[in-house]
C-alpha cells in the first residue's frame, strides 16, 4: 500500500508542470580576487563566463552563501536587480571560485537513487530512499584538488545533481518541498569503497567523508533557471573519456520525495546539501575494478548547471 501511494505521489509530481518558468540565469556563487579581502558572493555571468561582484553592488549584502539564503527574499531580490543592471564583470581568470556552499549545518546523501545504477548493481529498485550523510569539512571547490588519502587503495568517482535548501522546514510535504530549496548544483561524491564496503562494519560514513571529498559548484543556480532539474544529462569524464552517462529523470526519488523524506527525521536548514544519487559507470562494479590514481583529472557535468574538474593528488 505504502508503495502504491508512494507510486502515486511521483506520479502527480511529474504530472504537475515545474513550476517555475526559468527567468535569466541566476547563477550564485562565492569566490575569492586577489584585490579583495576573503570570500565575497558573486554572480556568475551565464555558464563558464566572468563573475559579477554583489557586494560591490550592494555593500550590506553579507559575504558568505549561508547568510544569504539565511535572509530570504530580501538578498534574492538584491540579487535580481543586480542580474538585470549592466555591471562590471571580473574575469574568470582572475577570481578564485569556492564552493557555493561552504560549512552547511549538514550534508545529506542518497544510496542507490538511479534506476541504471541499481541496475549496474543487479540489485532491486530500493523502496524508500536510502539516506547516509558526510561531513561538511568535505566540501571544496568546483576545481580543487582531490587528496588521495594514504588510508584507500580505492577511491572511485560518483557525479551527482546537489540540491541546496533555502529555507527551514520539518515534515515538509512533497507538495510544498519546492518553496524550500534555493536552487541545484553539481557534486562530486568521491568515494573510498574500501572503506565504504568493507571496512567500519560496512558504515558508509568513513568511506565518504574524508577531506576533499566532497567538491560543488560551480554555482548555486536557483531553481527557477532551470527548466526541469528532473531530465538533465548528467555525465562524469576520468581523463576525457566519459564514465558516466545518463540522465537525472533516472532518478527512483526526485528532489521533492527526498525532502519530505528527510525532513520526517530532522530539520532542513537554509544551506544544507542534498546529494541525490549516482548514475552507473562508477570505478567499483567494472570488471576489472577501476580507481582514481595520482594525477587523474576527474570531470563532473550536469546540464544547466556546469562542470567542476578536480585534479587527484
Amino acid at each position: 500500500m505504502l508503495v502504491s501511494c508512494r507510486r502515486l505521489l511521483t506520479a502527480l509530481l511529474q504530472a504537475q508542470k515545474w513550476p517555475f518558468q526559468p527567468s535569466r540565469n541566476m547563477r550564485l556563487v562565492q569566490f575569492q580576487a586577489p584585490h579583495l579581502m576573503g570570500p565575497h558572493l558573486g554572480l556568475e555571468s551565464g555558464n563558464g563566463g566572468g563573475v559579477i561582484n554583489l557586494n560591490a553592488f550592494d555593500p550590506t549584502l553579507p559575504k558568505t552563501m549561508m547568510e544569504f539564503l539565511e535572509q530570504g527574499e530580501a538578498t534574492l531580490s538584491v540579487a535580481r536587480r543586480a542580474l538585470a543592471a549592466q555591471l562590471p564583470v571580473l574575469p574568470r581568470s582572475e577570481v578564485t571560485f569556492l564552493a557555493p556552499v561552504t560549512r552547511p549545518d549538514k550534508v545529506v546523501c542518497v544510496g542507490m537513487n538511479y534506476v541504471d545504477h541499481c541496475k549496474e548493481q543487479n540489485v532491486p529498485v530500493p523502496k524508500e530512499p536510502i539516506i547516509f550523510s558526510k561531513f561538511a569539512s568535505s566540501i571544496v571547490g568546483p576545481y580543487d584538488e582531490v587528496i588521495l588519502p594514504p588510508e584507500s587503495q580505492e577511491v572511485d568517482w560518483e557525479v551527482e545533481l546537489a540540491v541546496i535548501i533555502g529555507r527551514k522546514g520539518k515534515h515538509i510535504k512533497a507538495t510544498d518541498a519546492m518553496a524550500h530549496v534555493a536552487g541545484f548544483t553539481v557534486a562530486h561524491d568521491v568515494s573510498a569503497r574500501d572503506w565504504q564496503m568493507r571496512r567500519n562494519g560496512k558504515q558508509w560514513l568513513l568511506g565518504k567523508t574524508f577531506d576533499t571529498f566532497c567538491p560543488l559548484g560551480p554555482a548555486l543556480v536557483t531553481k527557477d533557471s532551470i527548466a526541469d532539474p528532473h531530465n538533465l544529462k548528467i555525465c562524469c569524464r576520468v581523463n576525457g573519456e566519459v564514465v558516466q552517462s545518463s540522465n537525472t529523470n533516472q532518478m527512483v526519488f526526485k528532489t521533492e520525495e527526498l525532502i519530505a523524506w528527510v525532513s520526517q527525521f530532522v530539520t532542513l536548514y537554509p544551506g544544507d546539501v542534498i546529494l541525490t544519487g549516482t548514475p552507473p559507470g562508477v570505478g567499483v562494479f567494472r570488471k576489472p575494478p577501476v580507481f582514481l590514481k595520482k594525477g587523474d583529472e576527474v570531470q563532473c557535468e550536469i546540464e544547466e548547471l556546469g562542470v567542476i574538474i578536480n585534479k587527484v593528488v
